[in-house]
């Protein structure tokens, strides 16, 4: 692995931030996904099958990294209770890598990898099913520009697990995500609750080093940090609401310092806009509701300011807090006007044409994604929009105001129209039905075929929508 860039960073905060463990012995090992997009980019390309297996299936180290995987230990809100309990109870930090594109450090960590101190009762084990689900929701959510975690490697585990939720038994997986940090808001509530002030300030230290080093010279480190993650977290409540997702658990460990979506379980896409649409059967009161989920990210950044309280002061936190709803109102039309594919014009103007958009969608109950999907390019887009499955609510009263704003927009350099995707007549998408009708061949005789070809549609919506890893 010549090009591979190792790292161990995590291990520079000390035994008090994590426990060394060890992975589960699994029976078998069947590689059933891997992003080779991000194997090339970060030197593991090279790697043959059976040493592919070896790292992200039985966890052999990979050289030059973390020689034992780390459970990392944090706390949480879990909608809204606060839990001192928490930590990695499935998975665990395997290796850190710098990625040799933009110098950044990536984490690679896992779930379904095995019993943990924090496992509090549970087996450590992921269904095959939840890894699968994870992997379409990276995928999908990546084509349509969210800043989120990579579904790195989904490998088949051979065992028989029973789970409430799922027919039993049902086959088991590992999953090694890639992100950028796994430092959560809940490891400085941990720090927090504890009054650890000097684990919390090494903290603080650390996630400035490795992940904000701009912020080093700051005068108040804790409030420009502060300020920071408020800007990343923001931009990913806007990414959300522009591709109609809806994450289904926005525990404050759910949220990590780099503002990258992570973790997925009970997520779903939008058929059509509805604030009040919920992913989690458990979330009975649509606390994590997809118009709540902005309110819900504020709620989980004011606990990190609490945290960040004996390092700074209420004076200067309390600011920097409140520029989540600035930021949120800034993002908001620039990630609507990145989904269809315009140049920005101005705070006014863009805004208009957003709450005309949603006013459009809310009355209308157009399809979602076919939306985004006939008018990327704006008014370039007429006659094709005139010819999609959803023509007749562009043809409705309602839409005027939207078809009369989006005439002042030019295209965006990477529209992109010419892509063979756009010759579609409906966008790719990743509804509840599809999301299980890509799991019953599965589940029934091992059928990948689905699975495989819905990637491969997912990549040409990636290419067609210009994302870069």
């Amino acid at each position: 692995m010549p090009d591979f860039q190792p790292a161990r960073r995590h291990e520079d905060l000390g035994d008090a931030f994590f426990d060394r463990v060890a992975p589960a012995d699994f029976p078998q090992t069947i590689l059933r996904h891997c992003d080779r997009r991000w194997a090339d980019r970060i030197g593991l390309g090279g790697l043959t099958g059976a040493q592919f297996l070896a790292h992200f299936g039985r966890f052999e180290p990979l050289p030059g990294s973390l020689p034992q995987p780390l459970a990392l230990r944090y706390h949480g809100h879990q909608f809204r209770t606060y839990n001192p309990d928490l930590g990695d109870g499935r998975g665990f930090l395997f290796a850190q890598c710098i990625d040799p594109v933009d110098g950044r450090l990536l984490d690679f960590g896992t779930k379904g990898s095995g019993k943990t101190p924090w496992s509090r009762g549970g087996d450590g084990r992921l269904t095959l099913k939840g890894g699968v689900r994870e992997v379409l929701a990276t995928e999908m959510l990546e084509a349509q520009g969210v800043y989120t975690s990579k579904s790195f490697a989904l490998v088949e585990t051979g065992e028989q697990l029973y789970r409430g939720d799922e027919p039993s038994p049902t086959r088991s997986a590992v999953l090694t995500r890639l992100s950028h940090s796994h430092i959560r808001i809940g490891t400085f509530q941990r720090l927090a609750y504890l009054d650890d002030q000097e684990n919390l300030a090494k903290l603080l230290d650390h996630a400035i080093a490795n992940y904000y080093p701009e912020l080093e010279g700051a005068e108040d480190r804790a409030t420009s940090f502060l300020e920071a993650v408020t800007a990343n977290v923001a931009r990913l409540g806007a990414q959300w609401i522009a591709a109609g997702f809806v994450h289904g658990v926005l525990n404050t460990d759910n949220i990590n310092i780099t503002g990258e979506s992570f973790d997925y379980g009970p997520w779903r896409f939008l058929p059509a806009y509805d604030p009040a649409f919920t992913a989690a059967y458990f979330d009975e009161t649509g606390l994590y509701a997809f118009g709540r989920q902005p309110d819900t990210l504020a709620w989980n950044l004011t606990r990190l300011a609490e945290c960040l309280l004996p390092l700074s002061s209420i004076e200067k936190l309390e600011p920097a807090l409140n520029t989540v709803w600035p930021a949120f109102r800034a993002q908001l039309p620039r990630q609507i006007l990145r989904r269809l594919g315009l140049q920005p014009l101005d705070i006014e103007q863009d805004g208009a044409l957003v709450t005309a958009l949603f006013g459009f969608l809310s009355a209308s109950q157009a399809p979602y994604e076919q939306f985004f999907f006939d008018w990327r390019g704006g008014a370039l887009s007429a006659e094709r929009a005139a010819r999609s499955p959803a023509a007749d609510h562009y043809a409705s009263e309602a839409f005027r105001p939207v078809a009369d704003l989006m005439e002042a927009y030019g295209p965006a350099d990477d529209v992109n129209l010419d892509n063979a995707y756009f010759a579609r007549a409906r966008p790719r998408t990743m509804l509840i039905d599809e999301v299980e009708a890509i799991w019953a061949p599965i589940a029934e005789r091992d059928d990948w075929s689905l699975f495989e070809s819905t990637l491969s549609e997912i990549a040409q919506m990636r290419d067609a929508y210009g994302v870069t890893p």
